[in-house]
């Protein structure tokens, strides 16, 4: 398999993936204050959007790919 073959499947696996999840979430710890041997941190969950249109395009990507990494073998 070669390795544009490898890169639009995950272009398209990544897409599908965006498409049926449709966010993800992380949590970021600060520190907040530093007193003498006290510290205090702060853990923040952060979620982030992912755009239908990126899946989208990614899918559409991946497929172009794919469609031109066939051809070029004929």
């Amino acid at each position: 398999m070669s390795a544009i073959k490898i890169m639009a499947s995950v272009l398209i696996i990544a897409g599908l993936l965006g498409l049926v999840y449709g966010h993800f979430s992380y949590t970021r710890e600060t520190q907040e204050a530093k007193l003498g041997p006290f510290e205090l941190t702060v853990k923040d969950t952060q979620t982030v959007n992912i755009p239908v249109w990126a899946c989208v395009a990614a899918i559409a990507a991946g497929g172009g790919l794919l469609l031109f990494a066939g051809r070029k073998g004929l």
